[in-house]
């Protein structure tokens, strides 16, 4: 039996999920699967096409021509998201992205499209996937889950900065907006709505550096593994 397990780590927008799931994924050799950046490209794709949201619930048979990819960046150290053939990376995390992207993942023939591929990506283990729904719907089996939070103005402070960093000119009260907006979404949308699954462990990360962070994750990582190892 393979020693590998599957890592699904949920939690609200800006609480540092994906950089977590990076070094954790680094560490161990695992595969780093952004499942919000899934969800981004598809909310990319729609604001290029000019497609609303709700046009999807029409016609569903649009998701055919939406091809997402993870691609490992040993200058960056970690794996990009490409859509149709190109990096969209850098493009997905904008505002206008984050505007829809909750809404859009609402939508069940969207979260139905997703949820396959990401099911498929975890059958051989070693994954290390992060997102609103990973330990409750995609990987409910995981051998370990984590719940991220933090507190909703360190948050918001936390993704300011980061788009501020980006050249990206906003307003730190827009931003908090959107997080509180994100927030309600995620935790009332009809399907697979954001909830800590049973078994999770909860990381609340409001007053942790990163570092924490991943030493804490790393030394429950490991404590799963080895008895796996048994």
């Amino acid at each position: 039996m393979s020693s590998k397990i599957n890592i699904a780590i949920d939690g609200h927008s800006s609480c540092g999920k994906g950089t977590l799931a990076k070094n954790i994924a680094k560490e161990l050799g695992y595969t780093f699967i952004d499942s919000g950046a899934m969800y981004r490209a598809v909310s990319l794709y729609f604001i290029r096409e000019g497609i609303a949201p709700g046009e999807v619930q029409e016609d569903p048979a649009v998701l055919g021509n939406i091809k997402i990819e993870f691609k490992f960046n040993p200058d960056r150290e970690y794996f990009e998201t490409y859509l149709n053939g190109e990096n969209v990376e850098d493009d997905i995390r904008g505002l206008e992205v984050s505007k829809i992207v909750s809404k859009v993942s609402t939508l069940s023939e969207v979260r139905t499209f997703l949820v396959a591929k990401q099911k498929e990506i975890g059958k051989n283990k070693g994954v290390v996937m992060d997102g609103r729904d990973i330990g409750t719907v995609v990987f409910p089996d995981a051998e370990l889950k984590i719940f991220m939070t933090a507190a909703t103005e360190i948050r918001a402070q936390r993704r300011f900065e980061e788009l501020k960093k980006k050249g990206i000119d906003v307003h730190f009260e827009e931003v908090l907006h959107n997080i509180r907006e994100r927030d309600y979404l995620d935790s009332h949308r009809q399907h697979s709505p954001l909830k800590k699954a049973e078994d999770a462990i909860t990381l609340d990360n409001s007053s942790m550096t990163k570092e924490e962070q991943a030493r804490l994750a790393l030394k429950w990582a490991k404590g799963v593994i080895s008895a796996y190892q048994l």
